[in-house]
């Protein structure tokens, strides 16, 4: 009987151990969260569907907001890490590889941090020299070139 028992329960887990256990500790962040929570998702630790995790989301931007205000480093990078940890969920929800969209992002980043270096120089204009106003007026330009095909 003890036996059966012990086979009952091994067959309700797919992870003898854990249902985390396996999941290597030196992958990148991103990798791992999505690992981790495909994982838990096996076993009906998830949400029905991505309308829960925006709402989660917008908690853990309100938390990390919360956490600012306290003044408490260790506090805001928890919260952050909670909040990075549901955009990983989001993204895996709508099918999307968030390390691939993170590469991406910085690409694009990068793509048009140059392009308002390159709008200053034109104008002969010092990136370091200019309000915050200024800037963002540059970087809208790129953003609306890239969008005409320039």
């Amino acid at each position: 009987e003890r036996h059966k028992a012990a086979e009952r329960r091994r067959k309700g887990r797919e992870h003898p151990h854990g249902q985390l256990d396996g999941i290597a500790r030196a992958l990148p962040a991103l990798v791992r969260a999505e690992k981790l929570q495909r994982r838990a998702a096996k076993v009906g630790f998830d949400w029905p569907d991505a309308d829960g995790v925006f709402e989660k989301l917008r908690e853990e931007c309100g938390e990390l907001r919360r956490a600012r205000a306290s003044g408490s480093r260790a506090a805001m990078r928890d919260e952050l890490g909670d909040l990075l940890f549901s955009a990983v969920n989001l993204a895996r929800h709508l099918g999307l590889d968030a390390e691939q969209s993170l590469r991406e992002a910085n690409a694009k980043f990068e793509r048009r941090f140059r392009g308002m270096e390159a709008v200053l120089d034109a104008r002969g204009e010092a990136l370091g020299g200019l309000a915050m106003a200024e800037l963002d007026a540059a970087w809208e330009q790129v953003k609306a070139d890239e969008r005409r095909g320039g």
